[in-house]
């Protein structure tokens, strides 16, 4: 529904034909310089404009001030027009030399703000309700590093409790168990640096893809600049957690692979990626695929510091150790026959063998044996040379499996057959639960294949998009400590139900491979909502009527951008708006960086009252002694 203000926009820029247009859509960003600059031509049709002139103009000592910062304002507000060219007029990332990618022919890769962090509020479920999240979410809208440091400072954690197989209990202390975080994933893993800076072993992340298409439950349709800019932030702070000897592996679709791989470089150092790892995740192609099936996913790979890195050998699989027999009952156990010549040609080891049947044989023509006679001899004796059954084969090699190294150095291209597919991973969590529960989770056995090359028994694993829960679910089987964060609700419904049947022994999964019987125990903990309650509370709004009494509420206790003067809000016509443009400016003026309350608001007055003394003392535990 277009507003008043919008048609009276429309209608002034319709004067001057194509200019602020582009295919009859309007150029917000070409709107935004002309007005920056006091276009003359601009300026004096707004003023004929009396709808425009009265609310974008002031009078002072008889002269007429057009207000352009305000008038400005309203092209800048997140999808107020809602068929513009250039939705976002503060553009961030892909430039080159100072131009951004639309107005050049070469690309690099660039933050022109280095600070600049995205927050993310990545619910789709709230596109679905309305259209007022934009498909990129909230930027840090301060470019300013005090500003930045209250945004990332360590968050109050409430409803602390514990799981076990006897059940849940609540607590009152942190005692280095297990984790899990709900809540935003940036402002968890800041909250976390103090106390696990250069702990964790591995991280492992299944981030949205910026597909916009898929069935993820995370609003996966960032703009891809402002994608980039989301995966920076988290990833630099990742880098920060993982220890010395640490690794990060980053899951991902053709879609970003490439530029998130350009990305982690610049964070991780080129010197450190390991590997491109390709996991052929579909066991059967899509025939209604309009080019190609996509069959695979990438898994990016990063050593923290590769001269502390060492990697783990997968353990041999039994068609492996299968080659190996014992045909004449070794007491050495099972062997198979190895080649006895070599290429490189030696003449002192071109020398005649006389099989038991008497015939004699050569080495072929361009090779010779790989040991000398004297030596053969000795071989012979010890019974380390295979004549055949009836003694007339060319002579081999006995090669015993007990001198046969134990473990496989991983490739790089795992199929399904070894490490599962998606389908498998689906079925899996179906049976567990009852029921279709979460759309894309990862199989057990691709999680064991990683935590196993990357980590040892008690070392910690980190999933910050935690999703179903498959990262934390394997990491307790193998016995390795773990942390996950997630932020959307079916962390209580999915996430943490499917932890509480592993520690009850559930035998999905990997269960039966490991020998899994059940135990180990969690910690659960939110971070203190703040803003982002008013802002749920706004999106599912329904009428004005409750807009009024949230905004209400919102003048009591909610903290505001500090550019926003309330007494004109309530003078101006609010609530002439249509309900969607209510809902985004009521959003639009609410202070995103205060999302959470901050752990130093936890002795406020107005604070104290609103945590249990249990959920005191847990945090007051948890930050002991970090900076305090």
């Amino acid at each position: 529904m277009e507003t008043k203000l919008n048609h009276e926009i429309r209608t002034v820029l319709e004067k001057f034909d194509s200019k602020y247009f582009i295919d009859g859509i309007i150029n917000k960003n070409q709107v935004i310089r002309d007005l920056d600059q006091y276009d003359a031509e601009l300026v004096a049709e707004i003023l004929t404009n009396e709808e425009l002139k009265k609310r974008f103009t002031l009078n002072v000592a008889g002269a007429t001030v057009i207000k352009v910062n305000d008038f400005i304002e309203v092209f800048e507000q997140d999808e107020y027009w809602q068929d513009s060219y250039t939705k976002y007029s503060k553009k961030i990332g892909l430039t080159i030399n100072g131009k951004f990618l639309d107005e050049t022919s070469e690309v690099v890769l660039d933050f022109p703000y280095k600070d600049t962090v995205l927050k993310a509020s990545m619910s789709k479920e709230d596109n679905d309700k309305s259209d007022l999240k934009p498909d990129e979410p909230f930027l840090n809208e301060v470019i300013a590093q005090d500003e930045i440091d209250t945004l990332l400072d360590k968050k109050i954690l409430v409803n602390a409790k514990r799981y076990t197989k006897d059940g849940v209990e609540e607590l009152d202390t942190f005692n280095e168990d297990n984790l899990i975080l709900k809540g935003n994933n940036l402002l968890a893993l800041h909250s976390l640096k103090e106390h696990f800076t250069e702990k964790v072993k591995l991280i492992y992340i299944d981030p949205p893809y910026n597909t916009g298409s898929d069935s993820f439950q995370y609003n996966d349709r960032f703009n891809h600049s402002a994608w980039l800019t989301f995966m920076k932030n988290r990833l630099e702070i990742a880098y920060n957690l993982l220890a010395e000897d640490g690794s990060i592996w980053i899951n991902i679709d053709d879609d970003e692979s490439h530029y998130l791989k350009v990305l982690a470089d610049g964070i991780f150092g080129r010197d450190n990626f390991l590997a491109n790892i390709i996991w052929k995740k579909k066991y059967s192609p899509q025939n209604d695929a309009r080019y190609f099936s996509d069959m695979h996913d990438h898994i990016l790979v990063y050593s923290k510091n590769l001269p502390f890195f060492s990697i783990n050998g997968l353990p041999r699989t039994e068609k492996m150790n299968s080659r190996y027999t014992n045909k004449d009952n070794d007491p050495r156990g099972p062997w198979k026959p190895g080649d006895l010549s070599v290429r490189t040609y030696n003449p002192k080891d071109d020398y005649p063998i006389e099989l038991p049947s008497g015939r004699v044989v050569y080495p072929p023509s361009g090779r010779s044996w790989r040991t000398s006679e004297k030596k053969l001899k000795e071989l012979i004796s010890e019974n380390r040379i295979w004549f055949g059954e009836t003694g007339d084969n060319v002579p081999a090699v006995k090669r015993f499996l007990t001198d046969v190294k134990q473990t496989v150095t991983p490739q790089t291209i795992w199929d399904y057959s070894e490490v599962g597919h998606n389908q498998q991973a689906i079925q899996g969590l179906n049976k567990l639960f009852g029921e279709n529960v979460f759309g894309t989770p990862k199989p057990e056995l691709l999680l064991q294949r990683i935590i196993t090359i990357g980590t040892n028994k008690e070392d910690i694993v980190l999933d910050f998009f935690m999703g179903s829960a498959t990262t934390q679910a394997v990491a307790m089987k193998m016995n390795r400590r773990f942390i996950g964060i997630e932020q959307m609700d079916y962390i209580n419904t999915v996430s943490v139900t499917r932890l509480q049947k592993v520690i009850e022994g559930e035998q999905g999964g990997i269960s039966k491979d490991v020998n899994w019987q059940g135990g180990g125990s969690f910690i659960y903990a939110e971070l203190m909502e703040k803003n982002t309650g008013f802002i749920k509370e706004i999106i599912n709004a329904q009428n004005m009527i409750e807009l009024q009494v949230i905004f209400k509420r919102m003048m009591e206790t909610a903290d505001f951008d500090f550019r926003v003067n309330l007494t004109e809000i309530q003078k101006d016509d609010l609530w002439q708006q249509s309900l969607d443009d209510q809902k985004r400016i009521l959003i639009k003026v609410i202070d995103k960086n205060q999302l959470y309350y901050n752990y130093s608001e936890i002795d406020d007055e107005n604070v104290r009252d609103l945590i249990s003394d249990n959920d005191y003392a847990f945090n007051k535990s948890f930050y002991a002694d970090r900076g305090e």
